[in-house]
C-alpha cells in the first residue's frame, strides 16, 4: 500500500468506487452489475463501507450528465478527452461536492486527489485538484468562505 491509500471504511469504499467507474467508463458495466461483482470477489468489499460504495456508485451514474456538466466548465479539454482514470475520480469528487454535504469539501479534495495518485497518470492528481477545487469553490460558496 502507498501512503496515499485510504485507511477509512469511506475511503475505501471511494476507492472501490473508482475502480468500478473504470470499468463503467471503459465496458458500459451497469452499476448492478458491478455493485454484485465486487462484492461477489473472494475478498468482497474488504473493511470498505458497503452501503457508501453502493450509495456513490449509483448515485454518480444517476447523475452522471449533471456531474460532466458541473466540472465541464473547469475542464481544459472536452469530457470525451478525458482519462478514464481522472474521469471516474472527477465524477466521483463531482458527485460528494454536490451531493454530500456532510462531507467537507477539503475532505472530497483530499480523497479525490489520493485516488488520482494510486490510479492516475503521474500529474493527473494535479489536474484532479485543480478541477475538483474551482467546482468548490462555486458549489460550496458558504463552506469554503466560513472557512
Amino acid at each position: 500500500m502507498t501512503e496515499t491509500a485510504p485507511t477509512s471504511r469511506r475511503g475505501l469504499a471511494r476507492r472501490l468506487t473508482v475502480q468500478a467507474l473504470y470499468q463503467w467508463l471503459v465496458n458500459e458495466t451497469s452499476a448492478d452489475l458491478l455493485l454484485r461483482q465486487f462484492a461477489e470477489q473472494p475478498e468482497g468489499l474488504g473493511r470498505a463501507d458497503p452501503a457508501y460504495f453502493a450509495e456513490l456508485l449509483r448515485g454518480i451514474v444517476g447523475a452522471r450528465a449533471e456531474l460532466i456538466a458541473a466540472v465541464a466548465p473547469h475542464l481544459d479539454r472536452p469530457v470525451e478527452q478525458l482519462d478514464p482514470v481522472e474521469h471516474a475520480v472527477l465524477l466521483l469528487g463531482a458527485f460528494e461536492l454536490l451531493h454530500k454535504p456532510e462531507v467537507p469539501w477539503k475532505v472530497v479534495v483530499n480523497e479525490s486527489v489520493g485516488l488520482a495518485k494510486v490510479f492516475g497518470a503521474e500529474d493527473g492528481y494535479k489536474f484532479v485538484n485543480g478541477v475538483l477545487d474551482k467546482l468548490a469553490r462555486s458549489a460550496r460558496t458558504t463552506e469554503i468562505a466560513g472557512g
